[in-house]
């Protein structure tokens, strides 16, 4: 049996309204405390009924409107250092990521590029400010992941990670009520990247007997909530369980080619990190679907067994029809282009990350060109 090791939040709260928690946690051990967020939010009604209570317990707040860059991490250091005691971030993947990076980074001497996976040259330690995290999509999971993902498009074109176990935010609230007004294409983006962090840590060569069955039951939330994204409350609940689930077995188990390649894609390009994964996950099926490996075919078995038994399409075809038909949004229909040269830099820097198999350079060029519009 492969042995797994499961990190996770202190305390999670999950639940319609448990956004109302915060307050209390603040109060409850008083520090000076720093918000990380998103516009949206702060326009929002949920934040409005709060601002009278919260804003008191803040020593300031810092807006993220787009992934991270190192450059913008050392400069929310150089201006919070010695003044902040705690964290809380409160919206989706990019804010909760540069959250996790400062409270960080916050306690390390260096530039935030010398700890970065693929370019750094020092190794980072486990000293972190306390974390409340808040998510207000569903897709990364990083309220329970141990890493914080930095985007630097303008010096090394990179896309990577800090991480550390101790990065996992202590306590972690998921309120589906938070996911109300979220636009179409985004609930579509973030939901497809929730399946695609369960689906290859599924098939993933690190997988556990552990980590596939939270990855089946984040797969049956998301075949629950995808057809009813927009309307239904019990879908907004399935698609967090979902991505929480997500975040978990990703930590558990790995991903795989299709985060391979879209990290890669996320350094060269400004679009939505769900939209690259939904766009890379559907040529990835088709291959997937011609596979003889026998250790994929039996997962893929099991899948369907345990999911869909009755379907009698392969699992990988009755995916994409799934997908495609019940979406909210179609991600997968706008025209996203990558030069030729983009490309080349994509196949060069790409890998299989945890496959069960060594994906080639013809085969990772069939994915990157099923996904995107190559000119």
């Amino acid at each position: 049996m492969t042995p797994s090791l499961m990190i996770a939040n202190r305390q999670t709260w999950f639940g319609n309204g448990t956004i109302q928690r915060l307050i209390p946690l603040l109060q409850a051990e008083p520090q000076t405390t720093l918000l990380f967020t998103c516009r949206s939010f702060l326009n929002g009604a949920i934040y409005a009924s709060l601002a009278g209570a919260l804003t008191p317990l803040l020593a300031g707040c810092e807006v993220v409107s787009h992934e991270a860059s190192p450059q913008e991490i050392d400069l929310w250091v150089e201006r919070w250092r010695g003044k902040v005691q705690r964290v809380v971030a409160i919206g989706g993947g990019s804010v909760l990521d540069a959250a996790k990076a400062f409270a960080a980074l916050v306690e390390h001497p260096l530039p935030a590029i010398r700890y970065m996976e693929k370019v750094g040259d020092s190794q980072i330690s486990g000293a972190t400010l306390p974390l409340i995290a808040i998510p207000t999509t569903a897709g990364t999971g990083s309220e329970v992941t141990q890493n914080a993902v930095i985007t630097d498009t303008q010096v090394t074109k990179v896309k990577a990670s800090l991480r550390h176990p101790n990065f996992v935010p202590q306590t972690a609230i998921l309120d589906p009520e938070l996911l109300k007004g979220v636009p179409d294409n985004i609930l579509a983006y973030c939901a497809i990247d929730a399946f695609t962090h369960l689906f290859e840590s599924y098939l993933s060569n690190a997988s556990s007997s552990l980590s596939r069955e939270m990855s089946l039951t984040g797969i049956r939330h998301f075949l629950n909530a995808w057809p009813a994204l927009k309307h239904s409350d019990n879908a907004r609940e399935a698609i967090m369980q979902a991505s929480y689930l997500g975040g978990l077995t990703l930590s558990i188990a790995g991903l795989g080619v299709i985060h391979g390649i879209a990290g890669e894609v996320g350094a060269l390009r400004d679009y939505h990190h769900g939209q690259i994964c939904g766009r890379l996950l559907l040529p990835f099926l088709e291959l997937l679907d011609d596979s003889v490996h026998p250790l994929q075919r039996a997962l893929m078995a099991e899948l369907a067994q345990r999911l869909f038994p009755d379907v009698q399409d392969s699992p990988e075809r009755h995916l994409i029809d799934f997908i495609t038909r019940n979406a909210v949004a179609p991600f997968w229909q706008d025209e996203l282009p990558l030069t030729h040269q983009e490309r080349a830099i994509v196949l060069e820097k790409s890998n299989s990350k945890n496959s069960w198999l060594t994906y080639s350079l013809e085969q990772r060029q069939l994915l990157i060109d099923g996904a995107f519009l190559i000119e």
